[in-house]
């Protein structure tokens, strides 16, 4: 509305004329829209001077990087292979078939496509075609990687290849096998989902079994594919050593076989056998009763799995009064002939008053140093060692081997229990004379025989000869020096003795036609705790006793049969003796054992 002019007179000044709407300058605008682009156009050449230029070489490889990607070349695991040669674990080349669901789809365009494709693959894989379908179309969210079938053999991959269906490619891998299933097992161990050692020989040697994984690295599309003429680089894969063992899979097989018969057979709860070369130390045969098969380790309880022969510790019993033989001889306390009267009760100052006493209830026996481990008596072992100081005889159980591990190439070995002398009480001071106050395990047990059977000479026992490389380099396993425990003199003596165990004493069922042993039963106690008391039976023995080659422990735990190592473990003994000696090719014995006298008149 147009305002009212002022009135006359009224000083306001002049009358002025009304204005219409202002109209702007179109040269104005034009201006400053051509200097906002011009501006604009400044910025983007500057950012592309930048890029292309400044920062080109940086962006480009940006995007080259993320264009790449890398992929493991897994290293062949080396063999486990026996003392002759005999393949025990070796892996065999498989694959994995590997789906790209985004490939398929943009390929394929409709599940009904994809529907043909799988139809083909199932066939190959021997797979329903609905499952293979389902993988390869996927669901609402298309993944660009997923398993379709996993260990795959070679020639199956190869016809999926073939089919060049895409987005379906494969991944290289291995699978372990172990031809000898359970026979080993225990000592095998074996290798969990990602090809790693689990247990046994498989972890302890892992390392150089798994040699060194390669890889390849290549440009890949937007959707995972592989670019053909893109860049490509190799670092090639190192394979693993292989690994031998002392192990003669034949003995092996024939030990485990014959040890699970007799704990089946006595209704023991396990059983373990240990064969050593004496000379060597090399383990020919280290058994575990039901052994794990490696091939399918669940089949198995997790406690059953490994090798008892390292880790269960029990009181050996009367296998170890060679060791206080040994210690009388070699400190002059006794003779192979010195004459004892030797009582079925012995009662001595501050033992707790219970007298020591005998398996099996006699009179007053005339018994040599001889008559006394053939008969196995407690007593006349006690009236023997007792002879001996009390730091004396601990030295002798230590120099053995008892409280510490021999050094098996095994995981989990205990080394046993070995008091101070100053700690054992009144009673303990003498029942370690005869195995018992002191703990031990098989390995343990069969070392002390092995080193009489060396002329007094321990060699560390081993299960592993050496390691060979991928380019043919073996490398021997490297072993302790080997240790004087007691004389050659004291040595042959107590295997001399330990004859009369055989052919005279308690360990007669351990004889072997044609072959003169050295050997010795053992019957001990195991306290489980809550008041649980069980039975361990034993047989240890040296073949050809007039020339130890082979130390052999049977063990049985809890028996129901019997408890007594003569009855139980010492027939187990021979018929694993008789085939060990044959298969490794030794001659009979010579001439018949000189047995010192047992008895006195």
């Amino acid at each position: 509305p147009v305002r009212p002019a002022p009135a006359e007179g009224d000083g306001s000044g002049p009358r002025t004329t009304p204005r219409g709407p202002r109209v702007g300058s179109p040269p104005r605008r034009q201006r400053v829209a051509l200097g906002l682009v011009l501006v604009l156009l400044v910025v983007l050449a500057g950012r592309l001077v930048q890029v292309q230029g400044i920062a080109g070489g940086s962006y480009a490889d940006l995007a080259y990087s993320g264009r790449l990607t890398t992929v493991e070349i897994p290293g062949t695991r080396g063999q486990v292979v026996d003392r002759n040669g005999e393949v025990l674990a070796s892996s065999v080349e498989r694959w994995n078939v590997v789906v790209n669901q985004q490939q398929v789809v943009a390929a394929l365009k409709t599940p009904e496509k994809a529907a043909e494709k799988a139809a083909e693959l199932a066939e190959l894989l021997d797979m329903p075609a609905g499952e293979v379908g389902a993988v390869l179309w996927g669901g609402e969210e298309k993944r660009g990687f997923v398993y379709l079938a996993k260990n795959v053999l070679p020639e199956v991959y190869e016809e999926v290849a073939a089919r060049r269906v895409a987005g379906v490619s494969g991944e290289r891998t291995s699978d372990r096998s172990y031809p000898a299933e359970s026979t080993g097992g225990n000592v095998l161990g074996f290798v969990g989902a990602d090809n790693r050692g689990q247990a046994g020989i498989e972890l302890v040697y892992d390392d150089l079994l798994s040699g060194r994984a390669g890889s390849q690295t290549y440009e890949q599309g937007a959707r995972g594919q592989r670019i053909p003429t893109g860049e490509q680089a190799v670092e090639p894969a190192v394979d693993g050593h292989d690994v031998q063992l002392t192990i003669d899979r034949d003995i092996q097989y024939v030990a485990q076989s014959t040890l699970d018969a007799k704990v089946t057979e006595s209704g023991a709860e396990w059983g373990a056998l240990e064969i050593v070369d004496v000379r060597t130390g090399e383990i020919l045969a280290l058994v575990d009763s039901g052994a794990v098969d490696p091939n399918d380790p669940g089949a198995t309880p997790t406690d059953d799995r490994g090798s008892r022969s390292v880790g269960a510790v029990y009181e050996p019993g009367s296998t170890a009064k060679v060791i206080t033989m040994a210690a009388a001889l070699e400190q002059g306390v006794a003779t192979p002939t010195s004459q004892y009267v030797v009582p079925y009760l012995l009662d001595l100052p501050n033992i707790g008053g219970k007298p020591f006493k005998d398996s099996h209830e006699h009179g007053d026996l005339r018994l040599t140093l001889t008559g006394i481990l053939a008969e196995s008596s407690n007593t006349g072992t006690v009236m023997v060692g007792k002879e001996l100081p009390r730091q004396v005889r601990h030295d002798y159980l230590s120099k053995f081997g008892f409280g510490s591990t021999t050094g098996v190439e095994l995981p989990g070995e205990s080394g046993g229990l070995l008091w101070a002398a100053d700690d054992w009480d009144g009673r303990s001071q003498y029942a370690v004379l005869f195995g018992q106050a002191v703990s031990s395990t098989v390995l343990q047990n069969t070392q002390v025989f092995a080193t009489l059977g060396n002329g007094g000479v321990q060699m560390q026992p081993h299960l592993v000869r050496g390691t060979t490389a991928p380019d043919g380099t073996f490398t021997p396993s490297e072993l302790a020096e080997p240790e004087r425990v007691v004389s050659e003199e004291t040595a042959r003596t107590v295997v001399r003795m330990l004859e009369s165990a055989v052919v005279e004493g308690t360990g007669s069922n351990g004889a072997v036609p044609g072959y003169r042993v050295a050997g010795k039963t053992g019957t001990a106690q195991a306290f489980e705790g809550g008041g649980v008391i069980k039975h361990v039976s034993s047989f240890i023995g040296l073949v050809p006793a007039d020339d130890p080659q082979l130390a052999i422990n049977v063990v049985l735990y809890d028996p129901k049969t019997s408890i007594y190592g003569g009855a139980v473990a010492a027939p187990v003994f021979s018929q694993v003796a008789a085939f060990s000696l044959q298969h490794l090719g030794i001659p009979p014995s010579g001439a018949p054992a000189e047995l010192f006298p047992s008895t006195w008149e």
